[in-house]
């Protein structure tokens, strides 16, 4: 069934707790595809009264910063040994070649990989736990992650439903498009961080390789 017709017989409050709890989870470290729910319960909700798109970018928002700040508290905790346990377990998301992009991204920009990672499908499961593992300042991360989720989370909210309300003729059609589009930005994201991934590897294994000058 389509996710948008799915949700269309669920009750408004199981709507805003699922949004949630998926944006929440996917924000946590764990691959779920809480953009296209996201963008599926905006369009619905331009289709129906009974869905509120004020409460459902609110709940979409608190997901995100909720579930980004468990995963920092889980990786500062778990610490590299954690990365390891996700590699092994989840080889296609977490592993060495992926960890080590986020890894440069976040040397590199600091709390702004924190932000701008909100809007990179692979990199959204890595922001939480990455930056604890990091030890980035939490007050750091709290105002990145904050912001990341209030602009990515309510904006998309906000922008879809009034796509939706505008273009409520065509809006069946639009719901699949709509779909289509932010898979394919999911998977082009995707692809581009894992040409970086590939390119971090390497570089990594050619730094490994070369032999270490000797001390005079």
């Amino acid at each position: 069934m389509h996710v948008q017709d799915w949700l269309e017989t669920v009750p408004a409050v199981s709507i805003y707790a699922l949004v949630a709890l998926v944006i929440g989870l996917e924000s946590l470290g764990i691959p779920l595809p809480g953009e296209i729910v996201l963008v599926s319960a905006a369009l619905l909700s331009s289709q129906h009264d009974g869905i509120n798109p004020v409460i459902l970018g609110v709940c979409a928002s608190l997901g995100a910063i909720i579930g980004d700040s468990i995963g920092y508290a889980i990786g500062r905790k778990g610490g590299r040994p954690l990365l390891a346990w996700l590699g092994a377990k989840f080889p296609r998301h977490f592993g060495e070649a992926h960890v080590a992009t986020a890894e440069r991204s976040f040397q590199k920009w600091g709390m702004w990989a924190v932000f701008f990672g909100r809007f990179i499908a692979l990199l959204r499961i890595f922001a939480g736990p990455l930056a604890g593992v990091l030890r980035m300042p939490y007050w750091k991360f709290l105002v990145a992650n904050v912001l990341g989720g209030i602009i990515w989370a309510g904006g998309t909210t906000a922008v879809i439903y009034y796509v939706g309300v505008v273009a409520e003729s065509w809006l069946k059609r639009f719901s699949y498009l709509g779909l289509v589009a932010a898979a394919l930005v999911g998977v082009a994201s995707m692809l581009i961080v894992r040409r970086k991934a590939k390119k971090a590897a390497a570089e990594h294994s050619t730094a490994e390789t070369e032999p270490v000058p000797a001390a005079e």
